[in-house]
């Protein structure tokens, strides 16, 4: 397994690799900074080559700020194996994710973010935004980096295949294909559709991300509001027809 590391905005890098046999990417992103941020952890079992990708980069025991979206392995497997390879170290959640998950799970207290909550890491801003279900999860919540305008969406967009780093094309109908073909196997409604969602969706695109840090497929760089607007209408219409 070889794991990548690529630059898709100034400072923020795609650490990447390939699973064959689901024909997916899992992508974590690490943001250089005065307090370096590391957004998902990774499955434990990919946590050695993870740290020796982000080793390229700047020091791992330097990592500040461990972030992620839901609690799911591959999204915070390797969450206390971290901890430990950055003492100073301290994990992200909101009061859901740490009241309900990580007081148990975490080998350190998180630090809790209340939505809309910022938090800075030198040159960069992060406010942190409470996403329940979306894109799927109670503790569900997403980070966006104010300074450059880049939106870590977790699942959101997620798409198969060896990607490129980061694309400036369509990656909605790719999104969308990836929801329908689920719609029948193990993954099947992994994304729920509730009466918030919409709301959620018109949030996010309030936000006009220039950047949209993708966890399964590749970074986009581009209008991030209309694609936020067009992946919420997707998924509305596909609610509406039995998929979701």
């Amino acid at each position: 397994m070889d794991i990548t590391a690529d630059e898709i905005a100034a400072d923020v890098f795609r650490v990447s690799y390939y699973a064959p046999e689901l024909d997916f990417t899992f992508n974590q992103y690490l943001v250089r900074d005065d307090e370096p941020l590391l957004y998902h952890t990774g499955f434990r079992r990919t946590f050695r080559k993870t740290r020796d990708a982000i080793a390229r980069l700047i020091d791992p025991a330097k990592v500040r700020w461990i972030a992620y979206s839901h609690f799911e392995p591959d999204e915070c497997g390797a969450l206390n194996e971290w901890l430990t390879a950055a003492p100073e170290s301290s994990v992200i959640a909101g009061p859901v994710g740490g009241g309900v998950v990580l007081d148990d799970f975490a080998d350190r207290p998180a630090t809790i973010l209340e939505d809309n909550e910022t938090l800075s890491t030198g040159r960069r801003r992060f406010k942190f935004l409470c996403t329940p279900h979306v894109p799927h999860g109670w503790d569900a919540s997403l980070l966006f980096e104010e300074t450059e305008g880049t939106l870590f969406c977790s699942d959101l967009f997620l798409h198969n295949g060896r990607q490129s780093p980061i694309v400036e094309c369509d990656i909605v109908e790719p999104a969308r294909d990836q929801i329908v073909c689920s719609s029948a196997g193990p993954f099947a409604h992994s994304l729920p559709y509730t009466t918030r969602t919409d709301a959620v969706f018109q949030r996010l695109a309030r936000l006009n991300p220039r950047t949209l840090a993708v966890m399964h497929g590749a970074a986009f760089r581009g209008d991030g509001a209309r694609a936020l607007t067009d992946l919420g209408s997707v998924m509305a219409d596909l609610a509406r027809g039995g998929v979701l």
